[in-house]
Protein backbone atom coordinates (compact mmCIF):
# COMPACT_ATOMS: atom_id res chain seq x y z
CA UNK A 1 0.00 0.00 0.00
CA UNK A 2 1.25 3.40 -0.35
CA UNK A 3 1.10 5.44 2.76
CA UNK A 4 1.29 9.33 2.83
CA UNK A 5 2.55 11.13 5.63
CA UNK A 6 2.14 14.80 6.24
CA UNK A 7 4.74 16.69 8.09
CA UNK A 8 8.40 15.35 8.41
CA UNK A 9 8.96 16.72 11.82
CA UNK A 10 9.29 14.06 14.96
CA UNK A 11 5.94 12.39 14.78
CA UNK A 12 5.06 12.49 10.88
CA UNK A 13 9.08 10.39 10.56
CA UNK A 14 8.09 8.04 13.44
CA UNK A 15 5.13 7.32 11.62
CA UNK A 16 7.07 7.10 8.05
CA UNK A 17 9.44 4.58 9.75
CA UNK A 18 6.91 2.52 11.11
CA UNK A 19 5.09 2.25 7.89
CA UNK A 20 8.14 1.86 5.46
CA UNK A 21 9.26 -0.64 8.09
CA UNK A 22 5.99 -2.90 7.85
CA UNK A 23 6.54 -2.88 3.95
CA UNK A 24 4.33 -0.02 2.57
CA UNK A 25 6.01 2.77 0.23
CA UNK A 26 5.88 6.12 2.01
CA UNK A 27 5.45 9.57 0.13
CA UNK A 28 6.55 11.96 2.92
CA UNK A 29 6.38 15.98 2.82
CA UNK A 30 6.58 18.95 4.79
CA UNK A 31 5.89 22.69 4.10
CA UNK A 32 9.24 22.06 1.22
CA UNK A 33 11.18 19.70 -0.14
CA UNK A 34 14.26 20.52 2.08
CA UNK A 35 12.15 19.60 5.27
CA UNK A 36 11.15 16.25 3.51
CA UNK A 37 14.15 15.62 2.98
CA UNK A 38 15.69 16.46 6.36
CA UNK A 39 12.89 14.11 7.50
CA UNK A 40 13.91 10.62 5.78
CA UNK A 41 17.78 11.90 6.83
CA UNK A 42 16.88 11.81 10.47
CA UNK A 43 15.14 8.77 10.24
CA UNK A 44 18.45 7.22 8.38
CA UNK A 45 20.22 8.86 11.83
CA UNK A 46 17.59 6.90 14.03
CA UNK A 47 18.46 3.50 12.10
CA UNK A 48 22.07 4.02 12.24
CA UNK A 49 21.84 4.01 15.91
CA UNK A 50 19.87 0.67 16.00
CA UNK A 51 22.61 -0.75 13.56
CA UNK A 52 24.97 0.03 15.94
CA UNK A 53 23.34 -1.74 18.80
CA UNK A 54 23.07 -4.58 16.92
CA UNK A 55 18.60 -4.06 17.15
CA UNK A 56 18.77 -3.95 12.61
CA UNK A 57 21.07 -4.69 9.88
CA UNK A 58 22.24 -2.41 7.53
CA UNK A 59 20.59 -4.01 4.66
CA UNK A 60 16.97 -3.59 6.64
CA UNK A 61 18.03 -0.37 7.11
CA UNK A 62 18.55 0.43 3.49
CA UNK A 63 15.28 -1.31 2.12
CA UNK A 64 13.66 0.77 4.55
CA UNK A 65 14.70 3.84 3.21
CA UNK A 66 14.58 3.05 0.30
CA UNK A 67 10.67 2.62 0.78
CA UNK A 68 10.57 6.51 1.72
CA UNK A 69 10.13 9.03 -0.68
CA UNK A 70 10.27 12.69 0.11
CA UNK A 71 7.95 14.87 -1.99
CA UNK A 72 7.52 18.35 -2.81
CA UNK A 73 3.63 18.84 -2.91
CA UNK A 74 0.54 17.26 -2.21
CA UNK A 75 -0.40 16.43 -5.60
CA UNK A 76 2.49 13.55 -5.56
CA UNK A 77 0.20 12.20 -2.75
CA UNK A 78 -2.67 11.13 -5.75
CA UNK A 79 -1.71 7.45 -6.03
CA UNK A 80 -1.98 6.97 -2.02
CA UNK A 81 -4.74 4.61 -0.55
CA UNK A 82 -3.62 6.38 3.01
CA UNK A 83 -2.85 9.69 3.70
CA UNK A 84 -2.15 11.19 7.49
CA UNK A 85 -1.72 14.24 8.18
CA UNK A 86 1.40 14.93 11.14
CA UNK A 87 1.09 18.92 11.54
CA UNK A 88 1.64 20.99 13.86
CA UNK A 89 -1.66 20.78 16.64
CA UNK A 90 -3.27 23.60 15.22
CA UNK A 91 -6.99 23.34 13.88
CA UNK A 92 -6.77 26.07 11.18
CA UNK A 93 -3.15 24.72 9.91
CA UNK A 94 -4.94 21.36 9.55
CA UNK A 95 -7.85 22.14 7.79
CA UNK A 96 -5.91 24.30 5.19
CA UNK A 97 -4.14 21.13 4.60
CA UNK A 98 -6.90 18.61 4.27
CA UNK A 99 -8.71 20.59 1.75
CA UNK A 100 -5.19 20.96 -0.45
CA UNK A 101 -4.47 17.24 -0.14
CA UNK A 102 -7.97 16.47 -0.92
CA UNK A 103 -8.15 17.86 -3.99
CA UNK A 104 -5.59 15.58 -5.42
CA UNK A 105 -7.17 12.12 -3.78
CA UNK A 106 -8.70 8.92 -5.73
CA UNK A 107 -12.46 8.73 -4.51
CA UNK A 108 -11.18 5.67 -2.46
CA UNK A 109 -8.21 7.05 -0.40
CA UNK A 110 -8.68 7.58 3.25
CA UNK A 111 -7.58 10.42 5.23
CA UNK A 112 -6.58 10.59 8.47
CA UNK A 113 -4.99 12.87 11.08
CA UNK A 114 -2.78 11.96 13.95
CA UNK A 115 -3.82 14.97 16.08
CA UNK A 116 -4.10 14.22 19.87
CA UNK A 117 -7.33 16.48 21.01
CA UNK A 118 -8.81 18.15 18.33
CA UNK A 119 -12.21 16.83 17.77
CA UNK A 120 -12.56 14.47 14.45
CA UNK A 121 -15.89 15.34 13.25
CA UNK A 122 -15.06 19.05 12.97
CA UNK A 123 -11.91 18.46 11.19
CA UNK A 124 -13.79 16.02 8.62
CA UNK A 125 -15.75 19.33 7.48
CA UNK A 126 -12.65 20.33 5.39
CA UNK A 127 -12.07 16.47 4.20
CA UNK A 128 -13.54 15.59 0.65
CA UNK A 129 -15.18 13.05 1.99
CA UNK A 130 -16.11 12.85 6.22
CA UNK A 131 -16.78 9.36 5.64
CA UNK A 132 -13.55 8.54 4.49
CA UNK A 133 -11.76 10.44 7.44
CA UNK A 134 -10.46 9.47 10.60
CA UNK A 135 -8.27 10.21 13.58
CA UNK A 136 -5.46 7.80 13.81
CA UNK A 137 -3.42 9.03 17.02
CA UNK A 138 0.01 7.67 17.31
CA UNK A 139 2.25 8.49 20.64
CA UNK A 140 5.80 9.34 20.54
CA UNK A 141 8.39 8.23 19.86
CA UNK A 142 6.42 6.27 17.36
CA UNK A 143 8.56 3.43 16.49
CA UNK A 144 9.07 2.87 20.65
CA UNK A 145 5.15 2.89 21.44
CA UNK A 146 2.84 0.50 20.91
CA UNK A 147 -0.02 2.62 20.95
CA UNK A 148 -2.20 3.66 18.35
CA UNK A 149 -6.19 5.50 19.50
CA UNK A 150 -8.57 5.60 16.57
CA UNK A 151 -11.18 7.81 16.79
CA UNK A 152 -14.34 7.83 15.05
CA UNK A 153 -16.20 11.01 13.98
CA UNK A 154 -19.91 11.12 13.33
CA UNK A 155 -19.57 10.42 9.45
CA UNK A 156 -16.62 7.82 9.50
CA UNK A 157 -17.48 4.95 7.98
CA UNK A 158 -17.76 1.60 8.86
CA UNK A 159 -15.11 0.24 5.83
CA UNK A 160 -12.43 3.72 6.61
CA UNK A 161 -12.85 2.11 10.41
CA UNK A 162 -11.70 -1.27 9.78
CA UNK A 163 -9.46 -0.55 6.76
CA UNK A 164 -7.02 1.85 9.01
CA UNK A 165 -7.80 -0.69 12.18
CA UNK A 166 -6.11 -3.18 10.10
CA UNK A 167 -3.29 -0.69 8.90
CA UNK A 168 -2.38 -0.01 12.69
CA UNK A 169 -2.46 -4.10 13.97
CA UNK A 170 0.08 -4.27 10.64
CA UNK A 171 2.92 -1.62 12.19
CA UNK A 172 2.38 -3.75 15.17
CA UNK A 173 0.44 -1.81 17.35
CA UNK A 174 -2.18 -2.09 20.24
CA UNK A 175 -5.72 -0.29 19.06
CA UNK A 176 -7.87 1.37 21.32
CA UNK A 177 -11.39 3.03 19.95
CA UNK A 178 -12.35 6.37 21.72
CA UNK A 179 -15.65 8.48 20.93
CA UNK A 180 -14.98 11.78 19.20
CA UNK A 181 -14.47 14.01 22.66
CA UNK A 182 -11.96 16.48 23.51
CA UNK A 183 -8.42 15.00 24.40
CA UNK A 184 -10.08 11.41 23.48
CA UNK A 185 -8.81 9.03 26.04
CA UNK A 186 -5.21 9.30 26.87
CA UNK A 187 -4.57 13.04 26.74
CA UNK A 188 -8.11 13.47 28.49
CA UNK A 189 -6.20 11.85 31.43
CA UNK A 190 -2.27 12.92 31.13
CA UNK A 191 -2.92 16.34 30.33
CA UNK A 192 -4.77 17.84 33.93
CA UNK A 193 -1.88 15.87 35.54
CA UNK A 194 0.54 17.61 33.94
CA UNK A 195 -1.10 20.99 34.24
CA UNK A 196 -1.85 20.32 37.78
CA UNK A 197 1.85 19.31 38.31
CA UNK A 198 2.83 23.13 36.93
CA UNK A 199 0.10 24.71 39.20
CA UNK A 200 1.57 22.80 42.23
CA UNK A 201 4.65 24.09 41.04
CA UNK A 202 3.45 27.87 40.09
CA UNK A 203 1.90 27.79 43.47
CA UNK A 204 5.23 26.76 45.57
CA UNK A 205 4.06 23.24 46.41
CA UNK A 206 7.54 21.67 45.78
CA UNK A 207 10.11 21.60 43.40
CA UNK A 208 9.94 20.52 40.14
CA UNK A 209 12.25 18.09 41.08
CA UNK A 210 10.08 16.51 43.93
CA UNK A 211 6.81 17.09 41.92
CA UNK A 212 8.53 14.92 39.55
CA UNK A 213 10.07 12.32 41.97
CA UNK A 214 7.03 11.61 43.58
CA UNK A 215 4.97 11.15 40.42
CA UNK A 216 7.58 8.97 39.32
CA UNK A 217 7.64 6.57 42.22
CA UNK A 218 4.09 7.23 43.78
CA UNK A 219 2.72 6.73 40.68
CA UNK A 220 5.06 4.07 39.29
CA UNK A 221 5.55 6.53 35.86
CA UNK A 222 8.63 6.14 33.68
CA UNK A 223 9.28 9.77 34.18
CA UNK A 224 7.71 12.47 36.25
CA UNK A 225 4.88 14.85 34.16
CA UNK A 226 6.95 17.96 34.50
CA UNK A 227 10.11 16.26 32.62
CA UNK A 228 7.42 14.61 30.35
CA UNK A 229 5.68 17.65 29.40
CA UNK A 230 9.40 18.94 28.03
CA UNK A 231 9.72 15.70 25.98
CA UNK A 232 6.30 16.35 24.78
CA UNK A 233 6.38 20.17 23.98
CA UNK A 234 5.07 22.73 26.54
CA UNK A 235 3.24 24.34 23.29
CA UNK A 236 1.60 21.19 22.50
CA UNK A 237 0.66 20.87 26.01
CA UNK A 238 -1.11 24.38 26.05
CA UNK A 239 -2.68 23.68 22.93
CA UNK A 240 -4.10 20.45 23.61
CA UNK A 241 -5.24 21.73 27.38
CA UNK A 242 -6.86 24.79 25.58
CA UNK A 243 -8.80 22.53 23.48
CA UNK A 244 -10.12 20.47 26.56
CA UNK A 245 -10.91 23.61 28.34
CA UNK A 246 -12.71 25.08 25.66
CA UNK A 247 -13.95 22.02 23.97
CA UNK A 248 -15.68 20.91 27.34
CA UNK A 249 -16.22 24.29 29.03
CA UNK A 250 -14.72 22.84 31.98
CA UNK A 251 -12.89 25.31 34.18
CA UNK A 252 -11.00 22.61 35.77
CA UNK A 253 -8.89 22.30 32.47
CA UNK A 254 -7.78 26.29 33.00
CA UNK A 255 -4.41 26.34 31.82
CA UNK A 256 -1.53 27.07 34.78
CA UNK A 257 -0.76 29.92 34.22
CA UNK A 258 2.72 29.26 34.17
CA UNK A 259 2.31 26.75 31.42
CA UNK A 260 1.25 30.02 29.08
CA UNK A 261 4.44 32.19 30.56
CA UNK A 262 6.98 29.49 29.48
CA UNK A 263 5.12 28.78 26.30
CA UNK A 264 5.33 33.06 25.53
CA UNK A 265 8.82 33.06 26.67
CA UNK A 266 9.52 30.46 23.91
CA UNK A 267 10.70 27.97 26.75
CA UNK A 268 8.98 25.06 25.05
CA UNK A 269 10.79 21.95 26.25
CA UNK A 270 13.71 19.84 25.04
CA UNK A 271 13.24 20.88 21.10
CA UNK A 272 13.81 24.39 21.94
CA UNK A 273 16.40 23.45 24.39
CA UNK A 274 15.02 24.73 27.20
CA UNK A 275 11.27 24.44 29.05
CA UNK A 276 10.81 23.70 33.12
CA UNK A 277 14.89 22.47 32.65
CA UNK A 278 17.36 23.29 30.42
CA UNK A 279 18.51 20.54 28.10
CA UNK A 280 21.82 21.83 26.45
CA UNK A 281 23.99 20.23 29.15
CA UNK A 282 24.65 16.57 29.65
CA UNK A 283 22.25 16.98 32.49
CA UNK A 284 19.04 18.58 32.41
CA UNK A 285 19.15 21.63 35.28
CA UNK A 286 15.62 23.32 36.51
CA UNK A 287 14.91 26.57 35.27
CA UNK A 288 13.44 27.81 38.49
Amino acid sequence: MIVGVIGAGQMGAGIAQVSAGAGHEVLLSDIDIARAEAGKAGIAKALGRLIAKDKMTQGDADALLGRITPVADHAAFAPAALVIEAATEREEIKRAIFASVGAHLSDSAILASNTSSIPITRLAQAAPDPARFIGVHFFNPVPVMGLIELIRGLATSDTTLASVEAFGRGLGKEIVHTNDAPGFIVNRVLMPLINEAVFALGEGVATMQDIDTGCRLGLNHPMGPITLADFIGLDTCLEIIRVLHSGTGDPKFRPAPLLVQYVEAGWVGKKAGRGFYDWTGEAPVPTR
